[in-house]
């Protein structure tokens, strides 16, 4: 490791509260112990009495059961093609369970076998079940229990989950059965002792998510209690008072509140009454969702993201869209505009909690904009989660429509989850009326730097125009770059004074000033469109290289008659 990663890495560590670095060192001596001797590890994480074993109740149906078209379908199944985030692989003859050439993500949702789901929603449940018990005999024979991406806490939580509500139409009555329950017990043993406590988050979620249903299967009431308590202990941590979670990545939220949904419905459906803390995070989750919902039904790409699938936003059944101009959800940082057809998200908020920074961007006073429905400024998103120059790239600020200064990020996102120091969002102001809806606010994320630069932004947003007003002060001489993201299939033309930009919804007139000479120009870049799936988009582009202070003021119109700024807005 060199000098500036060891930096970089104290910068992290000092964020993290000591328990979680004692449960890292345990959690790891426990998987160099399993990758060791296995078997002894089988024999002392002993789960439940498989004899125990009475399944889940009939009548229970969990999303994943109710998203049939969101899994790949028998008959690619049946001839070894499995598609996974986007990218579809031949399992192999016999079936190759490492894949060591793919992603890891890709290795790990093989592990979840919850693509599996489309084998049980199949009307021919002979051929179903035949191919589930050939892919669950190889999986059996093959893994080893302990070793692996397999074995990794989160993908044996999903897939014991995916197994239980598997197990009525994939194993019963079949010569699965028992070993199948014998193995779900394993996976109880397992996970008792593999709680991600070091990370937290979503990760912890649903490793208890996954309890509760282990302990509902084999009717382990010890089990049960304890993992309801743990997971409503979590839910004061990972629920802000305004009803986001707390990693402030919409994607994750989704997640989240449908592992909410399925524990409550579970609970439920077995005669056990879900704590009130967990009904109350539902619906204040149901309403946050609805809250930040884009006017085209996406979920807003903010931090690491995902698209969610319509079918499943559906089924999370999200709160009614609020009609005003102005929301503000202080807890995680997001405020909303709307004028006018015209619909601003700004990330006025901090990047991530301190103790857990993975799915941070450093995307401070970035902003979504769409107009009439359509997007207009988009993210960049998230296309891969592995090491190296893509992530990079995903995670800068460079990568969101924000200010940059000195080619540096606003908060020191590093490696593949890793954040040192983050910017700070103080200031913030909000005011709207029936003509004109403003927003402002400042992070210190660059005081790192020469002469501590620091950007303050000031949205305006009327019904006819979006004004940006970018000031950024400290001492010295810096390097200044205002990038705009423009959604895929636009063209750009640069004009005195600004730019003509031709999407496929609406044409659209920007200008540019500033306090100091600038240079404008178009860039091309390439934004996610998924895991693994990218699309080339343009990138309008504002440099200055001058001493502070300096600002930068950008209108965006529908269209029109050429306007270059008038004075009033140019010194808005």
């Amino acid at each position: 490791m060199t000098g500036n990663e060891l930096a970089l890495l104290a910068r992290t560590a000092v964020h993290l509260q000591p328990a979680q670095v004692a449960h890292r060192a345990r959690l790891r001596a426990q998987r160099r112990a399993l990758r060791r001797w296995p078997e002894a590890g089988r024999r002392l994480l002993v789960g439940p009495d498989p004899g125990t074993a009475v399944g889940w109740p009939a009548a229970f149906r969990p999303l994943d059961s109710r998203t049939p078209h969101h899994w790949p379908g028998l008959n690619d199944v049946r001839d070894g093609n499995l598609g996974l985030l986007g990218t579809t692989r031949n399992l192999g003859d016999p079936i190759d369970w490492q894949h060591a050439d793919a992603p890891q993500l890709w290795r790990f949702h093989l592990h979840y076998w919850d693509w599996t789901w489309g084998l049980a929603a199949d009307p021919d449940r002979a051929a179903a079940r035949t191919l589930f018990a050939k892919l669950w005999r190889s999986w059996w024979s093959t893994v080893i229990f302990g070793r692996g991406d397999a074995w990794l806490p989160y993908p044996a939580a999903l897939r014991a989950w995916s197994w239980c509500g598997l197990y009525r139409e994939m194993a019963v009555g079949t010569e699965l059965e028992d070993r199948f329950v014998q193995e779900l017990a394993a996976h109880a043993g397992y996970l008792r002792w593999h709680l991600e406590s070091d990370l937290g988050g979503n990760h912890l979620i649903k490793d208890l998510k996954a309890l509760i249903g282990l302990a509902i299967f084999f009717a382990d009431d010890g089990m049960l209690r304890h993992a309801v308590r743990r997971l409503t202990a979590q839910l004061a941590v990972q629920v802000l008072p305004d009803g986001g979670h707390f990693e402030r990545a919409p994607a994750y939220h989704c997640q989240v509140i449908g592992d909410l949904i399925d524990v409550a419905d579970l609970l439920n459906s077995a005669g056990r009454a879900p704590e009130a803390e967990v009904t109350a995070a539902i619906a204040a989750m149901r309403r946050w969702l609805g809250e930040v919902l884009l006017p085209d039904g996406e979920v807003p790409l903010l931090n690491d993201g995902y698209p969610v699938a319509h079918e499943l936003i559906a089924a999370l059944e999200p709160g009614k869209a609020p009609s005003g101009p102005l929301l503000a959800l202080p807890d995680t940082g997001l405020v909303r505009a709307a004028l006018g057809g015209w619909h601003l998200l700004a990330d006025v908020g901090a990047p991530c909690p301190d103790e857990l920074p993975g799915h941070a961007h450093a995307d401070t006073l970035g902003c979504l904009v769409h107009v009439d429905g359509a997007p207009l400024l988009v993210d960049t998103g998230t296309s891969t989660y592995a090491p190296g120059s893509v992530r990079d790239y995903e995670r800068s600020t460079a990568a969101h429509n924000t200010v940059e200064v000195d080619g540096s990020d606003s908060t020191e996102v590093w490696g593949a989850f890793r954040a040192a120091r983050r910017a700070r969002v103080h200031g913030l102001k909000t005011c709207a009326d029936a003509e004109v809806v403003s927003i402002e606010a400042a992070h210190d994320g660059f005081r790192r730097l020469p002469g501590s630069p620091s950007h303050r932004r000031h949205w305006s947003l009327t019904a006819s125009r979006l004004l940006v007003n970018d000031q950024v002060t400290g001492g010295g001489r810096h390097a200044i770059v205002a990038r705009w993201h423009l959604t895929p299939g636009a063209a750009v033309r640069l004009k005195q004074g600004g730019a003509a930009v031709t999407t496929a919804d609406g044409d659209f007139a920007v200008s540019i000033a500033a306090s100091c000479p600038l240079k404008l120009t178009v860039e091309t870049e390439q934004i996610a469109v998924g895991f693994m799936r990218k699309a080339v988009a343009l990138v309008l582009t504002c440099r200055i290289d001058a001493a502070l202070p300096v600002r930068i003021t950008t209108c965006w119109r529908r269209a029109g008659d050429w306007q270059v700024m008038s004075e009033e807005e140019e010194s808005a």
